[in-house]
Order: C-alpha cells, then structure tokens, then sequence
C-alpha cells in the first residue's frame, strides 16, 4: 500500500510539471532547475497569470509566455495560469508577425479593408505603426526588429467592443513599453509588483503602448 501511494504522490509531482488543470480551469506550470516546460492550455483567448508561486520573477516573454498550443515557463517561473475570456463568445481573427534581423517581413492575411490594430508587442524593439509596422492590401508588415500579435477586425463592424487585458512588467527596475493600440485609455486592474504602481510617475500609457518603470508589474486593461 505503501509503495501504491508513493507511486500515486510521484505521478501527481510528474502532472504538475507538465501543467495540472484544476475544476476552474486554472493551469499551473513550474519550472523546475530553471529549466523551460510547456503546459498545454487553451489559449484562443489569450493567457492571464493568476497567482505567481515563484520566489523568482515570472514576466511575460521573459519567463513565461503563449503559443498556440499553451503556456511556457522557464528560468525558474511558477505560477498558476487561466485561459482569458470566455471561449466562443468572441471569434477573433489573430495573426502574429515577426522581423527578424531588423528586417522587413510580409505575412499575408485576407484583409479586404478590414481594420488591423496591434494586441500586443513580444519584442523588446518598438512597434510602432507606419514605423515599424503597419498593412498592405492584403498583409500585415513589420521592421525595425518588431514582434507583434495583430487583430484583424470586421470590415463593416469594427471590432468587439469591450477592454483587453494587457500584463505589463518593468524587471530590475528598468522601464519597459509594452506596445498595443489604445484608443480610449488603459487603467490600471491589478498590481503583481511589490514595488508601487503609480500612474504618471511608475506607469502610464500613450495611444501606442502602456509603459512601467521602477518594478511596477501589473494587469492593464485597455480601449
């Protein structure tokens, strides 16, 4: 019997590695001796990190991050993670273009005149509209280094109405500008940090990206 427990507690240790799934849907992935591991998540929606349970740092793109398949973590992040609004209820037309090298890249999508904003930077380098990116006839463009999640919109209707969540994380203290399109403006819906997060002074936000300094980590959601 005993020997069965073991076996059964050596089992849930080797899940939870992986990503072990509770009943409200919050998946929560270690990474163990720094080293990365994937967690498979649904992630249409995008991914939102709940509850960090790491003595070391879990930021966006630097120790965690999302692909089409789920969550990754890696130098030593853990943290507890669930899928971001509710699947279904919101069909979004997502395309992800990259440069690399600094040069320019084309990723072809059929537009036919619908609108295209940017979700969300995962470049260090600016992206910048009709700078760094912006749309051809049928395809997004991006240069300059920029590395970007882009949303294609209703032609006639635009896009869906409602704030996007947006994580945003100045590590050692340095200011970061994590680029997205803003419309009405972004406020500030949860601070991860232990540093403060002021606006204007260690937080604030421009119609092209939101910006953090001075340790500030925090949830954003933006219009």
């Amino acid at each position: 019997m005993r020997w069965m427990a073991l076996c059964v507690a050596a089992a849930a240790m080797a899940l939870a590695g992986r990503g072990a799934v509770a009943a409200d849907g919050v998946v929560r992935c270690e990474s163990s001796d720094l080293r990365r591991v994937h967690c498979p998540m649904d992630t249409r929606n995008d991914v939102e990190l709940v509850r960090q349970l790491s003595g070391n740092a879990c930021i966006r793109e630097s120790d965690w991050g999302v692909d089409a398949a789920g969550v990754w973590v890696a130098r030593g992040c853990r943290a507890e993670f669930r899928a971001s609004g509710e699947v279904g209820v919101v069909t979004r037309r997502m395309i992800r273009c990259e440069s690399s090298g600094g040069r320019t890249r084309s990723c072809p999508v059929a537009l036919r005149g619908a609108p295209v904003r940017l979700l969300r930077q995962v470049s260090v380098l600016p992206c910048k509209r009709d700078e760094s990116w912006g749309v051809g006839r049928n395809e997004v463009w991006v240069s300059r280094g920029c590395k970007g999640e882009f949303e294609v919109g209703d032609r006639d209707a635009g896009f869906p109405p409602g704030p996007r969540l947006l994580t945003c994380e100045s590590k050692d203290q340095v200011r970061r500008e994590c680029g997205t399109t803003i419309e009405r403006g972004a406020t500030l819906v949860r601070q991860l940090s232990g540093m403060a997060c002021e606006e204007g002074r260690s937080w604030g936000w421009t119609p092209e990206k939101v910006w953090v300094d001075k340790g500030c980590r925090a949830q954003f959601s933006v219009e």
